[in-house]
């Protein structure tokens, strides 16, 4: 109803996923990292877990359409509320294997000879099982038992897990899945968007749909926006969609924050949580100023929205590296949908944070020398004991010249008399000299 209203090709807001809306943000941009790493690796399970909405399904999407399927099998199991066999014969169908009557030993040889049939082709086998939170415990472990096989010394198949932060938990957290956890080799959980990031996944998808400028965005409607959905895809891809409906019902052309506020309340009522009073509005009006400015050439459905948060014209920068920049151009060709602000025109509204101050630098404070170092006990006992030491050293070696004194002087005495007894005659003071 309201695409036909603005002119939209299709819904942009739709909750089917569909790759072509794929829109990367931080999370997501970190996602694909971690996938493309894991599937490099050629071997083991990643994981990637987030809440109900966060993007996961669009993901998976955009992740197998960039695929090399000449060098990569894909297969992918979305019941996954399945006992251990049932798996198994599941599988076994994908690879276009007849499962009928065939005991699970069987059944098991089959699935190994398929894969290796596929190896022999030069292909790998990526299987991704969808709501992995769902399996059950022997579900998981025949998995791990699959991942086993392998020819050449290397693994006939790859596993990618997507869940809901659930399974993350009992991943990480119980002990009776210590083997899978030791063959995990990438783990990522998705976060809702930034309230930054709001305006460019909005203006993206518009231009998916063949937005040519109406309806427009103010600048604090993506802050509604954020706030009533807080950040999460597909709650932000419902209100959107109802907005929108709103707009073309009242036909309103210029969408603020008082038409998100009213749209968020009356879906609180549909559900039962009862009408919730809308946030403070400021006492100014709406502004008038568009933020998708629509006086550059519109020929290209595919136009960046990357300007949105700062107010500026909608074809500033690409959001998505298969969009191609629409420069704004004076000459825009008659004809085209425009929105004419009446001047003069307002400031551009910035929604980046406004950097704080620089800390003014600390005081300087003069460094007074520090007071010379009392010797420590330590070191005065040693000074000490060297001194005594000395002493012993003197005392000894007098004592040495004292003995050697005396002994001779014994010798000299000894000699004396044997003299005696010749009758030799000892001259006094004479040692050693007859008379």
């Amino acid at each position: 109803m309201y695409e036909t209203h603005f002119g939209l090709g299709e819904r942009p807001f739709q909750l089917t996923p569909d790759p072509r809306f794929w829109f990367q943000t931080a999370t997501h941009g970190k996602a694909m990292a971690y996938l493309g790493y894991g599937l490099a690796q050629g071997e083991g399970f990643i994981v990637i877990t987030g809440d109900v909405g966060a993007g996961k399904t669009t993901l998976v999407g955009h992740l197998v359409e960039t695929l090399d399927t000449k060098r990569l099998r894909v297969l992918h199991i979305v019941s996954t509320a399945v006992e251990p066999q049932d798996l198994l014969r599941v599988l076994a169908g994908q690879l276009g294997v007849d499962a009928q009557g065939l005991t699970k030993a069987a059944l098991l040889t089959a699935i190994e000879r398929a894969l290796n049939g596929v190896a022999r082709e030069g292909r790998r086998i990526l299987l991704i099982v969808d709501e992995a939170q769902a399996l059950p415990l022997a579900s998981l472990e025949e998995l791990r038992m699959l991942s086993n096989f392998q020819a050449g010394g290397h693994a006939l198949l790859q596993i990618l897990l997507v869940g809901q932060p659930e399974f993350r938990e009992r991943l990480l957290g119980s002990a009776a899945v210590e083997q899978l956890r030791q063959r995990v080799i990438a783990i990522h959980h998705l976060d809702p968007m930034e309230p930054e990031e709001v305006p460019d996944y909005i203006a993206h998808r518009l231009a998916v749909a063949g937005w040519t400028g109406r309806p427009d965005f103010a600048a604090d409607a993506f802050d509604a926006l954020y706030d009533a959905s807080g950040g999460v895809p597909r709650r932000l891809n419902v209100l959107a969609g109802r907005v929108l409906l709103q707009a073309a019902i009242e036909g309103v052309e210029l969408i603020g924050r008082q038409t998100v506020e009213s749209v968020a309340a009356d879906m609180a009522a549909d559900m039962g949580a009862g009408r919730e009073a809308p946030m403070p509005i400021a006492a100014e009006p709406e502004p008038v100023a568009p933020i998708f400015n629509t006086s550059a050439r519109l020929s290209d459905p595919l136009f960046s929205a990357g300007t949105l948060r700062s107010g500026l014209n909608l074809n500033g920068h690409a959001a998505d590296p298969i969009t191609r920049v629409m420069a704004e151009s004076p000459e825009a060709p008659r004809g085209t949908h425009r929105v004419v602000a009446p001047p003069p025109a307002p400031e551009p509204v910035s929604l980046r944070p406004i950097p704080e101050p620089a800390a003014p630098p600390p005081p300087v404070v003069e460094e007074k020398p520090a007071p010379a170092a009392e010797p420590s006990p330590v070191a005065a006992l040693e000074t000490r004991v060297a001194q005594l030491e000395a002493r012993l050293e003197q005392q000894e070696a007098a004592l040495r010249r004292v003995l050697t004194l005396l002994v001779d002087w014994s010798e000299i005495d000894n000699r004396g008399e044997v003299r005696r007894e010749a009758g030799a005659t000892i001259r006094p003071g004479a040692w050693g000299h007859a008379a």
